[in-house]
């Protein structure tokens, strides 16, 4: 059932009471247009395999269409193993050290210029007072020619042995990680590039983009797929955003929700804009499970978040807001994967501390085989503690009605021509090797 605009008016009239004519965003993200022959050269490298250490691995094993461009499972496994999503399983033969260790992010509407800060602590963030344009964890050795922000942060999973390089010196790009060869002549970004470079069907794509003959850098291979993940997985087309261009009725248990959402639920207080996300930093006692953000070195499984990149006590445990967007597609959700639920996720926000403390496991969607760390840090009461004290949301009691329209709504935020009607899945890729349809 649609809900009249006269009732849709009276419903929202105490929002618009409260806060002008700027209670809701403004249906106004900017994209830039694209190039096809840059995006459709992007589209061939994101799925291909030629990009990790043992050429098994690509962007879209962890990000792939067919499971909201990210990998279905709270946390994921990259090098050695096989499949996606729930079908992943792991290679006998060169088993993963543990699981990655936070969720994977999806890829919707990254290309709006709004998108500067990456990850979930934003260890990556356009900064123009560096040389290259961007702050990233390589600091000074950081090379130039990024396009921008989300270029650079596609290209950082090649570097990390759970995701795409490979376990320490079993190939030429995991033996670069280990001896810290990064960037530069010989790094693991050069050997990545002059793969590339080698085989014919990319050579003369990188022609046409280039120019005939033009060195092909690693910056250029992140900056085509980054122009393809702005093109492929642009998402502003949900009811929601036709309600807001047009005031398209929504229904009426989304509508409902949308009143919470904006109003009692207080969840516009960071999850504002267009696409619901301030881009800011919060801690909200999300559970920890899995091995967490920590050196191999280091024996525990703690992920202090935005912490672990300003060095700042007050920032202990805060995440970036992420994006609520084709929510029904890209669980498991928070920088664990904790829930994989909306409804979940909806009732932690509400009481999280609580929800912490009582956080069951079988909430989470984790691939065999167990490991130590899936849930050590939940079972130290002083871990957990630690957790809870710094929290920044107040309880909020909603009815499991509310509640009910609460998800209506998040689910009136998916656009699901975002995935599948663009380009799609290539048959082949110019290395010859598999691709994950």
């Amino acid at each position: 059932m649609k809900w009249p605009a006269l009732v849709l008016a009276l419903l929202l009239a105490p929002l618009a009471a409260q806060g002008g004519k700027d209670f809701l965003p403004k249906a106004d993200a900017s994209f830039p247009r694209p190039d096809m022959n840059r995006v459709e050269l992007g589209q061939l490298l994101f799925y291909d395999p030629i990009l990790s250490g043992n050429k098994t691995v690509s962007c879209a094993t962890c990000h792939h269409p067919r499971l909201g461009t990210a990998d279905g499972l709270s946390l994921g496994f990259g090098d050695g193993a096989t499949g996606l999503g729930i079908d992943r399983r792991v290679d006998p033969d060169n088993p993963p050290e543990q699981r990655v260790p936070r969720n994977a992010p999806a890829l919707f509407n990254l290309g709006a210029s709004e998108f500067t800060s990456f990850f979930h602590d934003g260890r990556l963030q356009q900064d123009p007072s560096r040389p290259s344009g961007i702050r990233t964890p390589l600091g000074a050795e950081m090379e130039a020619g990024f396009d921008s922000a989300l270029a650079a942060q596609a290209m950082f999973p090649v570097l990390s042995g759970d995701e795409m390089a490979g376990h320490y010196s079993e190939n030429d790009v995991a033996q670069a990680v280990r001896q810290g060869l990064l960037t530069g002549p010989g790094g693991a970004w050069d050997i990545l590039a002059r793969r590339v470079a080698a085989i014919p069907g990319y050579r003369s794509r990188f022609d046409a983009v280039l120019g005939a003959g033009t060195e092909i850098r690693f910056h250029d291979i992140a900056n085509v797929i980054a122009d393809f993940i702005r093109y492929e997985w642009r998402a502003d087309n949900s009811p929601f955003d036709r309600f807001l261009r047009d005031s398209t009725p929504l229904p009426a248990s989304a509508a409902a929700g949308m009143a919470l959402f904006y109003g009692k639920a207080q969840c516009a207080s960071c999850h504002a804009g267009q696409f619901q996300t301030d881009h800011q930093f919060y801690a909200i006692a999300m559970p920890q499970i899995g091995p967490g953000k920590a050196a191999r070195f280091e024996r525990h499984n703690r992920d202090t978040g935005r912490a672990r990149v300003t060095g700042d006590d007050a920032d202990l445990y805060r995440f970036r807001t992420p994006s609520l967007r084709n929510l029904p597609e890209t669980g498991p959700y928070g920088h664990s994967g904790a829930y994989a639920t909306i409804q979940g996720v909806v009732r932690h926000h509400l009481d999280p501390v609580a929800a912490l403390r009582a956080y069951d496991p079988t909430q989470a969607l984790l691939l065999p085989p167990g490991f130590d760390s899936d849930f050590a840090l939940m079972s130290d009461p002083a871990e957990v503690d630690a957790i809870a004290a710094a929290n920044e949301l107040k309880p909020i009691p909603l009815s499991d009605t509310e509640i009910d329209q609460l998800v209506a709504f998040l689910r009136a935020l998916n656009d699901p021509g975002a995935t599948g009607s663009r380009l799609g899945v290539p048959a082949s890729v110019p290395s010859g090797l598999p691709v994950d349809q």
